[in-house]
Parts: C-alpha cells; sequence; structure tokens
C-alpha cells in the first residue's frame, strides 16, 4: 500500500512538471506549451522565420524595432504596429513574402497621421468598391488579396494564381471612381520561394528513394 502511495505522488510529480512548462511564443508569455497545437518542428520552423524576419526588419530600419511587431503561425505571418507612410506598409509586406517557408501574410499596420473624417470615409468607399469587384469577377481569387486605401491611392497586396489574374485585379482598381494611383504589390504563385521549397525536397525525396530501391535490388 505504502509502495502505491509513493508511486502515485511520483506520477503527479512527473504529470506536472510536464504540463508546468510555459513557452512565450506566439500564444505568449506564461502559456504551456500542452496548449500550442502546432508539432515541435512546426514550431521550431516558426521561430527561425520570426528571428529571420525581425533581422530583416531591423537592417531596413532601427525604429522598426519599436513600432512594427510580427509573429509566425504554422507559416502565416501577422504584422501589427504603425508606421509614417503606405510605401513603408508595402515594404514590410514584401520583406514578409520574401520570407523563407512563408504560407500567408497578413498585414495590419496602422499609417500614423491625424484622423481626417471625410478622407477616411472616402477611401473606405473606394476598398469596398474594389473588394465587392474582384469578389464578383469568378476569374479572381479575391480571399488572396488585401487592399488597402490611402488618400485615394489603392494599395494591393497579396497573390495570383496567373499573370492574368494580376493583370485584372489591377485593371479592377483603375476602374474605381476617384481612384489617383494603384500601387500593387501581388506575387506569382509560380515566384513563391515556398513552391520551389516543396518542389526541391519532392524531387529530392524520389532520387532518394528510387536510389534506396536501386540498393535493395
Amino acid at each position: 500500500m505504502k509502495n502505491r502511495f509513493i508511486q502515485v505522488i511520483l506520477c503527479l510529480v512527473l504529470l506536472s512538471s510536464c504540463v508546468g512548462v510555459s513557452s512565450s511564443g506566439i500564444f505568449g508569455t506564461g502559456v504551456s506549451v500542452a496548449l500550442d497545437p502546432r508539432t515541435v518542428g512546426t514550431q521550431l520552423d516558426d521561430s527561425i522565420m520570426q528571428k529571420n524576419l525581425a533581422t530583416r526588419i531591423l537592417v531596413k530600419d532601427k525604429k522598426y524595432l519599436l513600432s512594427v511587431k510580427s509573429k509566425v503561425l504554422d507559416g502565416r505571418i501577422f504584422l501589427t504596429g504603425k508606421v509614417d507612410n503606405p510605401e513603408e506598409k508595402l515594404l514590410l509586406t514584401k520583406l514578409a513574402w520574401e520570407t523563407k517557408g512563408t504560407r500567408s501574410v497578413r498585414n495590419d499596420i496602422k499609417i500614423k497621421e491625424e484622423f481626417n473624417f471625410k478622407r477616411s470615409a472616402k477611401d473606405i468607399l473606394i476598398t469596398s468598391q474594389l473588394r465587392t469587384a474582384i469578389i464578383l469577377n469568378k476569374n479572381i481569387k479575391a480571399t488572396n488579396y488585401q487592399i488597402d486605401t490611402y488618400k485615394k491611392k489603392i494599395y494591393i497586396y497579396g497573390i495570383a494564381l496567373t499573370s492574368d489574374e494580376k493583370d485584372l485585379v489591377i485593371s479592377e482598381a483603375k476602374e474605381i471612381l476617384d481612384v489617383k494611383d494603384v500601387i500593387a504589390s501581388i506575387l506569382l504563385v509560380e515566384d513563391l520561394r515556398v513552391q520551389k521549397d516543396w518542389l526541391f525536397f519532392i524531387i529530392n525525396y524520389v532520387c532518394r528513394i528510387s536510389g534506396d530501391r536501386g540498393q535493395i535490388n
């Protein structure tokens, strides 16, 4: 009976030591690792991606250290913070997409400036009109695009399946009334590094399997 009691106590200690380990990763400081649904490999990949992106952002300008934050979850990059102008936001979006292993980018960075209700209302209307237009266009996958409008200039970020789709999105934007300019940062699927990496992985895997079979035979 005494031995069994000791075994139960030891089990409880071991369980508490496992579950009690905390992480300061994507879910925040003090959150149990047991609650993180990602595999250890995915967590490691995300950590490498986040450090890579953070370093490249700081190389561009050290002021981003305090003004811009990035998080990576399962290859998906989330950007938050404030910048001085839309061009900076566009630059940071490009840096995120150029990070090896990126699956998607969500840019929620805001532009620093005094609020102007009239201009803001017009910009929101332009964004809504373009969003509706690309949703209704069956040749465009609308969910692949993020749209921002600032002082009647449309900024488009996203991925196009083909160059024709990319041209269609830009064309739809230029047809919106009162638009001064269209600045697009649209990548083609075939240009994404992650696609090339997967192709390289598959080729290597097939070659290795073929080699192993050759040795067996």
